[in-house]
Formats: structure tokens, sequence, C-alpha cells
């Protein structure tokens, strides 16, 4: 995908997949795990979540790399297997998007390091860099579409990632950060600074996820829609988690009200909208139905 094709798909909503983690974990997946160890052994159960999300109307589905970066898989002692665990995960999604009715985007997903940067820890902007620069370039190689650094907790690292991924790729990268309801980033700064920033760094979207429930995030939402002239994101929880006597998150929040809130974030600004934990197909699916698909 160009950046020119992603200009002429956000011209209509958006519609992203919902949750990986929490439905993964309601599978049987134990808690502590590599997830993408995990979802290596477990392809059928990884394929069938995203095959509900097409079938549920998902434009763009995002492949299971989420934690694939070099810092995350050292933790787990499989930093020497990075190349071939990311280019297995994304192939999984690929075959998920090619075998669709329709055009289905694969998104290369990252994240965060997990450290906190400098001068708060000892994380600096060059070693984010290159941690992205080389997940990144696996990704593209592997064959996805486009690349989303999500669930972020400090604007400098995400910068870190647009930088990274211009320099291996033209391919379109959005980036959506966690953030209280106010729109306060947990390392400081808030979403509609980042927003500004991360457009003029190169990105091609931007906005929030995981985060809280999508009922609190309107005022969010629109504030960054006013700020920036590039498609603005929504992936919200279903709702706020409460957890239970297994110490389990529940989330509460049912599908039809998920959609209904999704539909006031969008008439506040949102053009790219999903779901984050808590999330499943019937949710994508109550949301395809409000926007009439």
């Amino acid at each position: 995908m160009t950046k020119q094709d992603f200009q002429t798909l956000t011209q209509n909503v958006v519609l992203l997949d919902g949750a990986t983690g929490s439905n993964l974990m309601a599978a049987d997946m134990p808690k502590g795990v590599c997830t993408e160890e995990w979802v290596l052994a477990h392809k059928d159960v990884f394929q069938a979540l995203q095959r509900g999300y097409v079938e549920a109307g998902s434009d763009i589905i995002y492949a299971p790399t989420f934690g694939g970066n070099r810092i995350n898989l050292t933790m787990h002692h499989l930093q020497d297997q990075i190349k071939e665990i990311n280019t297995r995960l994304v192939s999984y999604s690929r075959e998920v998007a090619d075998a669709a009715s329709r055009k289905v985007y694969v998104a290369a997903d990252i994240t965060t390091s997990g450290k906190m940067m400098e001068p708060a820890g000892d994380m600096t902007y060059e070693a984010a860099f290159e941690m992205y620069r080389e997940q990144i370039e696996i990704l593209k190689n592997a064959g996805v579409d486009l690349i989303v650094a999500e669930t972020m907790i400090n604007i400098e690292e995400t910068l870190a990632a647009v930088d990274a991924a211009s320099t291996v790729c033209q391919l379109p990268i959005m980036c959506t950060m966690t953030v209280d309801a106010d729109g306060s980033i947990f390392s400081g700064g808030n979403a509609i600074e980042a927003a500004v920033s991360l457009e003029a760094a190169g990105a091609d979207a931007v906005g929030v996820n995981c985060s809280v429930g999508p009922d609190q995030l309107i005022s969010v939402i629109r504030n960054i829609r006013e700020n920036v002239s590039i498609p603005v994101i929504a992936k919200p929880n279903a709702g706020m988690p409460f957890i239970d006597d297994q110490g389990n998150a529940v989330y509460s929040m049912k599908a039809p009200d998920f959609a209904k809130h999704i539909k006031a974030l969008i008439d506040a600004g949102a053009g790219i909208v999903g779901g984050c934990c808590g999330t499943t197909p019937e949710y994508i699916k109550e949301v395809a139905t409000l926007l009439g698909r």
C-alpha cells in the first residue's frame, strides 16, 4: 500500500479489527507467556479470530507482531529468532486477508520497548530507533501493507518509530497513544501534543488506542481532530474493566453500547475506528452495522 492508497482508503471511515490479547487469553493462553511464541504454536486459534474480524467487516487486521521487537523477545530468550518469528506471524494474517472475498489490508503491529526513555530511564532515542528499524525492515519484507505503532506511552519513542519506518520503507504508518480520559500520556505530555508532533514527523494517521472506554474519549478525539489534518484513530477498550476473583480483567460494556459510542467518536472526528481490550468480532460487527455495512 502506498501513502496515496492510504489517503484514498481513508476518504471514508475505515474499520479496524478488535482485541487480540484478551481473546487469546479467553482461548486459554496462559498469563506471562510470550504471546508471539504462543500464537506460533496456535495458528488455528489466531486465524479463527482474524477471520471473525474480516467477516465482521474489518478493513485492516493487525498482524500479531506486537511484541516482536528485539528487546521484548530477549526477555523470552527468542532474540535470535526475530526474523523467523515476525515473518511467520505476518504470514498468518496475510493468509486470512488474501482469502477474503474483498480487499483486506494487513498492518504490522509494533509497540513500545517497555523501557522508560531518557531522562526518566536509560532508553535512548538512538536505541529505540534501531529497535524499530530492525523490526520494521523485517515486517516490510514479510509483505505487510502498512505499519501501526500502538499502545505507545512516550512521544519521543513513537517519533523514533516513525523516523525508523521512513528509513526502511514508504509504507503508511499509523500511531496511537494510550491516554487517560483527559488525554494525558503516562510518561508526560498529552494526546494533542503527540498528534501534532507525529504528523509533523510524517505519520499518516494518529489517535488513541486501549486507554479507556469510548464513552470517555469524545473530547480527546475532538481536540486531536481540530489540531491535525491527517486521519484520526480511535481504538478503545470495551469500557473500563473490573478485576474478578481470579484476577482477570472483565470488560462490562456490551457490543451494541460500544458501537453507539464509536459512532459518537466518528461524529467527533475519528475516521479510523476499531476496538481494543475486551472487544470481539461481535463488537466490530455492531460498528459495521451502524455504519450501514
